[in-house]
């Protein structure tokens, strides 16, 4: 599909082929819309999808989905698509992240997967933040038992923020790293275009990896 020859939006969202644009719409829980049982991994706020797409190529065993809101994104991502082509392991998702609990079925999620979220640093914004209680829960829900939460960030804030509301909420933090390029984990690091962006100025990469505990 040739996106110059589309002007409308909302024709471009709705008519490719690895976009969903109304999830809830759609009668099913999304990891229903593969065919076969491959775990399902999910990463919330994907912007232009360079994350998704490249593990997408290193594992095509696990489905995948990207959340992104921003229509304007998603058209930028599309336009890789085009030029990349693409795999039948992903979807984006024209959604938020706060509709997850409602889009998934309990337990059918293998990892999360939060990557430079907002740091909303104002207190009377805690809320919105991906690691804040009502998401944690919402994560907590559909994760399978020993699933796990994968977090990157450059703002410290929000990562200390992350790891003491974690520990509150009765999660374990498997592993954490304030310095994620020089750790161990950056053998297998796979970076966002933020990520690469942030390195190149010179800012450190924090990096967590949590797990629920006591799930029945």
């Amino acid at each position: 599909m040739r996106l110059r020859h589309i002007h409308n939006g909302k024709e471009i969202l709705e008519a490719h082929p690895r976009v969903i644009t109304a999830p809830e719409k759609i009668g099913k829980k999304l990891e229903n819309v593969f065919d076969g049982s491959n775990p399902v991994h999910i990463e919330l706020g994907s912007g232009k999808g360079l994350f998704i797409r490249e593990m997408s190529k290193k594992n095509p065993e696990i489905n995948y989905f990207g959340f992104e809101a921003s229509t304007k994104v998603i058209f930028k991502w599309l336009k890789q698509i085009e030029e990349e082509g693409f795999l039948d392991n992903y979807f984006i998702v024209h959604s938020k992240a706060e509709m997850v609990r409602e889009l998934f079925s309990e337990r059918s999620v293998e990892r999360i997967y939060l990557n430079f979220s907002d740091p909303w640093p104002k207190l009377k914004h805690s809320r919105r933040r991906l690691t804040s209680p009502m998401h944690l829960d919402a994560y907590g829900h559909v994760l399978i038992n020993g699933g796990e939460l994968v977090l990157k960030t450059d703002n410290h804030d929000l990562f200390q923020y992350s790891l003491d509301t974690l520990k509150k909420q009765n999660w374990t933090v498997k592993y954490f790293t304030f310095d994620l390029y020089n750790s161990e984990h950056i053998q297998t690091n796979v970076a966002t275009e933020y990520e690469t962006m942030f390195v190149e100025e010179g800012k450190t990469i924090c990096m967590l990896i949590a797990t629920l505990n006591d799930k029945q």
